[in-house]
């Protein structure tokens, strides 16, 4: 078959019926069929030479790092404890010149993790290569959605909470002992590799989310533009994102996860909801989203319009400060944080927040509806110094008496 250099019409008007399709797919909140996941994972085990695995379900990707790690922290305490300590017989500094050995590399407490589920579609499926320019540019078309923005976000928010519960569990008597023995440096060694597993385990698990990009544009291409292909393999590819959730695959051992019980989007596609999860699972495992920032449980289970001004005072990361600053409004903040006028012309105010609210000083124009009383408040540059300068501002150069007659 020869390369296709570009589509018919009638090809690309199939583009958003196979996106659709898949995005459908991958945003599904529908429980998974147990007995049919058991199946599939099963079936890509074998079709890899490998024996049945025992299969554990879990509700959410939270409660499987759970029983990696969190359920097995102990175990792992007593694999470190001989390599580590015999080893600590020797003098101080070749103690310190073998801190790498040490740790590297972690005990697997599940056995060796696989990731044959991605070989599935990265051996060769295609009996005919597709042109390198135009399969790229159809994945970019495909994904135009950003549909694996929430399992990127998601991430960044359970990762941080596995590694706070971990350390939570360093915290005990047996790992304090461990602890004064092999001394701050290998301690910190030891954190750091906790961390680097934590991410390997991740990276290498079956995320049918994320891989659904590949599959619409495989799709696609397999049945829309007609390339040959390895059918088999296809399909064991399909099973995995249609009936599993998250899979964490090791050699005897294979943890599935359920589906989220919600996902909720702005009108972009982002994660976000207001006073309650973006992404909820049956287990109560919950993360906070607006429009696309991940918040913290302090912030998210409250609707923005109860959120207050003085937060902005103690909240130190400055991406959280935006949010709360966009969820809150500017015409609440000038109330509620006494902001000082600096000049007015009309019914406009200019204004400054002399808090430290935000990296750099916030001066703000104040309109006041004349009819309604209804106060508006927009974030000007600083270096505007009066009204005037600041309607200008806003109205895109256009001075007020002109905007006015405009209007």
């Amino acid at each position: 078959m020869s390369l296709i250099e570009k589509l018919t019409p009638e090809q690309e008007a199939l583009i958003p019926v196979y996106r659709e399709k898949w995005r459908a797919i991958a945003l599904s909140t529908e429980r998974i069929d147990r007995e049919k996941a058991a199946e599939v994972v099963k079936v890509a085990y074998a079709a890899f030479s490998f024996e049945d695995p025992e299969i554990v379900f879990c509700d959410s990707p939270y409660a499987a790092f759970t029983k990696i790690f969190l359920d097995k922290i102990d175990q792992l305490k007593q694999k470190f404890e001989f390599s580590i300590i015999s080893r600590l017989n020797k003098s101080s500094r070749s103690r310190i010149k073998r801190q790498q050995q040490f740790f590297q590399p972690l005990p697997e407490l599940l056995g060796k993790q696989i990731d044959f589920f991605n070989e599935l579609i990265e051996s060769p499926i295609f009996q005919v290569i597709p042109d390198t320019k135009i399969f790229t540019d159809f994945y970019l078309e495909l994904d135009s959605n950003r549909w694996d923005d929430g399992h990127r976000l998601f991430y960044r928010h359970l990762k941080p909470e596995l590694i706070i519960k971990i350390y939570e569990k360093l915290q005990n008597k047996p790992w304090e002992k461990l602890h004064n023995r092999i001394g701050n440096r290998l301690w910190f060694s030891l954190k750091k590799r906790l961390e680097s597993h934590i991410e390997n385990v991740y990276y290498k698990c079956w995320q049918p989310d994320k891989k659904a990009t590949s599959a619409s544009v495989h799709d696609f291409y397999f049945k829309v533009l007609n390339f040959d292909y390895d059918v088999k393999k296809f399909q064991y590819y399909q099973s995995l994102i249609t009936e599993c959730g998250w899979i964490f695959a090791f050699e005897k051992v294979a943890i599935v996860c359920d589906r989220p019980l919600h996902l909720r989007f702005d009108n972009q596609n982002r994660l976000h909801a207001e006073g309650e999860p973006a992404i909820e699972f049956t287990d109560g495992y919950s993360l906070y989203s607006y429009h696309g920032v991940t918040l913290p449980e302090k912030y998210g289970k409250i609707h923005p319009q109860q959120w207050q001004s003085q937060w902005l005072l103690t909240e130190e990361n400055a991406e959280l400060r935006r949010v709360l600053i966009q969820g809150i409004g500017y015409a609440r903040i000038c109330q509620e944080l006494q902001a000082i006028e600096l000049d007015f012309w009309k019914e406009y105010s200019l204004l400054k927040i002399d808090n430290d609210v935000d990296e750099e000083p916030i001066y703000l124009l104040k309109m006041t509806c004349p009819s309604t009383g209804f106060i508006h408040a927009l974030r000007v540059p600083p270096e505007i110094k009066s009204a005037r300068e600041a309607i200008c501002w806003v109205n895109w150069g256009i001075e007020p008496e002109e905007f006015a007659i405009q209007t």
